[in-house]
């Protein structure tokens, strides 16, 4: 299986998206390897 590609900012928008969908932020932190 082929690695994902993505750039910085498709990650950002993804995170800011899901947390204004209503996603717990805890989840996302964990999701996307933010401390």
């Amino acid at each position: 299986m082929p690695w994902k590609e993505c750039s910085v900012m498709d990650e950002r928008l993804q995170f800011v998206a899901r947390r204004l969908a209503g996603e717990p932020m805890a989840e996302l932190c964990r999701e996307f390897g933010i401390s």
